[in-house]
């Protein structure tokens, strides 16, 4: 699926990417205190694909807001690269945000009226990058996920798998240091949601550290590391010893109706 080998800088594929201790998250609705996190701890390596679940409640979406630099803990610590981003000012959040982070949503969250280089482009409108270089960037980020003939297409002429790619995509357009997918297949069907998977998992075999937040255990299943949130606290953080490969799935999946018609 994917058309364009990628080129990871050797200091992306070693050594220890984030670190968190004890990380404690309080919201204060009115005069009762909800306790999202507990005192979580853990540590992700370069490189990993790492699958967060957990039920509504849980604490696995504060979680990934948190490591996306969306929200600061209460209490803790987050480093990202050596940085701790809990005593960060709101400008360098936002830097860090751009720089090293790259989100993936479950809705697409592309700008309907603009077409998908313009849609992945969209992050190096903050960066000093010359509209050559981040016209090209786009254009080898589209190549990457296979949608390097699409590239003048708009959102309303592309598939939610295709739409979902751009998202890819525009996260991997900076080079960021980590992938952050929110319930990515949740708007899909089920086989284009094993297509979107057999993307991670192709950026991850080169090196793109994942980290993915879903409800399905089905989506799960494809990541090597399977962390389970319950009640703020981490109730399971295991190996994937049986992780599937969605190229293999997928061959005995039928079409869907779009795949039917072409």
């Amino acid at each position: 699926m994917i058309g364009q080998e990628i080129i990871i800088p050797a200091s992306h594929l070693n050594g220890q990417l984030i670190r968190i201790d004890h990380l404690i998250k309080t919201y204060l609705l009115g005069d009762v205190e909800v306790h999202a996190l507990r005192g979580v701890s853990l540590e992700v390596s370069r490189g990993e694909f790492v699958a967060i679940m957990g039920a509504s409640g849980s604490g696995k979406s504060t979680f990934m807001n948190i490591l996306g630099c969306l929200d600061k803990p209460t209490k803790g610590t987050y480093v990202l690269e050596g940085i701790d981003v809990g005593n960060l000012t709101r400008d360098a959040l936002a830097k860090i945000r751009n720089m090293k982070i790259g989100f993936v949503f479950q809705g697409f969250n592309l700008l309907s009226r603009t077409s998908a280089i313009e849609n992945v482009e969209l992050p190096l409108l903050y960066s000093s990058t010359s509209t050559k270089d981040r016209r090209q960037r786009a254009v080898d980020a589209l190549q990457i996920v296979g949608l390097g003939d699409r590239i003048h297409h708009y959102p309303n002429q592309l598939s939610g798998g295709q739409q979902q790619r751009v998202a890819i995509a525009r996260a991997l357009v900076n080079d960021p240091s980590i992938v952050l997918a929110d319930e990515p297949t949740g708007n899909l069907d089920s086989r284009t949601s094993v297509e979107v998977m057999e993307v991670f998992q192709q950026l991850n075999e080169k090196g793109i550290t994942i980290i993915l937040v879903t409800h399905e255990t089905d989506i799960a299943a494809f990541a090597k590391r399977q962390i389970v949130f319950r009640d703020g606290r981490i109730k399971a953080d295991k190996q994937n010893n049986e992780r599937k490969l969605a190229s293999e799935v997928i061959k005995d999946m039928p079409l869907n109706d779009e795949e039917e018609a072409a």
